[in-house]
């Protein structure tokens, strides 16, 4: 499965959302690809979707691998930082939104993909604070 997702950094937090579909868990925002579409154009409409913004300053941080939370299938993650346009709000098939450091209430709540992957990549480019086991 292939899904693209935005590592949005504010004040030294990540930026999460859970889904309707299973609200205890929290992933970084963004999707699936529709058949032709760019990276960078399923970012533009997934975080419009999900969270009424559009993404700016996009830089690829990384692609990584693990199982998806909720499908429970290997998935190829690529995720890019960027800023948003606004605040955002949950809408679409989205529960919630929070702010996370990796090391607060949220950790044992986070995707696996981000907990086992995101956070180190972000902690190792100095965009979040802490060791995230690295």
């Amino acid at each position: 499965m292939e899904v693209v997702a935005a590592a949005v950094i504010d004040q030294g937090r990540l930026l999460v959302v859970s889904k309707k579909a299973a609200p205890a868990v929290f992933y970084l925002p963004g999707g699936k690809p529709e058949a032709g579409e760019s990276q960078e154009a399923t970012l533009v409409r997934e975080l419009g979707e999900e969270l009424g913004v559009a993404p700016r300053d996009m830089d690829l941080l990384g692609r990584v691998e693990d199982m998806a939370a909720l499908e429970g299938v290997p998935m190829c993650m690529t995720v890019f930082t960027a800023g948003l346009t606004g605040p955002p709000k949950p809408a679409a098939e989205l529960a919630a939104l929070g702010w996370t450091d990796g090391r607060d209430a949220y950790e044992p709540r986070l995707a696996p993909a981000v907990r086992n992957q995101v956070l180190p990549l972000l902690v190792c480019a100095a965009l979040l604070p802490g060791d995230h086991g690295i």
